[in-house]
């Protein structure tokens, strides 16, 4: 197993790391939108936030050398199903064609008050 760590995304902010590398799969933690300099959260709207959550998987997809397009299976969590389409429309512009499988559920909260977090499954080594 190898273990992903960038500062070009958030630090954990509990026991765990950003992401595991086994098996030929990238297994990454839950981004919300934290800035990765400051650790604060970003934005205030779910379209801001999921910008900033993109960017953070963005990060930790390119430290493992891979991109949006390795992304095989994401699970999205929203802290209000009202959001889905908004949220749909960054996650849309952030994967293009290419549409891993995924699962998107509403949540009670999310740490820090974030209105959205999304972890992922990617392929590596190919």
């Amino acid at each position: 197993m190898k273990t992903i760590a960038t500062k070009k995304a958030p630090a954990a902010i509990g026991p765990y790391v950003q992401g595991v590398v086994a098996g030929g799969f990238l297994f990454a933690s839950g981004q919300i939108a934290l800035d990765p300099q400051t650790g604060e959260l970003v934005g205030k709207t779910v379209e801001e936030q999921s910008e900033q959550v993109m960017r953070n998987m963005g990060a930790i997809l390119e430290s493992a050398g891979i991109g949006f397009d390795q992304v095989v299976k994401t699970t999205c969590f929203l802290d209000d199903m009202g959001d889905f389409a908004a949220f749909n429309n960054v996650y849309a512009r952030s994967f293009g064609d290419h549409l891993p499988a995924r699962s998107a559920v509403a949540v009670e909260r999310l740490p820090k008050g974030a209105l959205v977090e999304v972890e992922f499954i990617a392929k590596v080594g190919e």
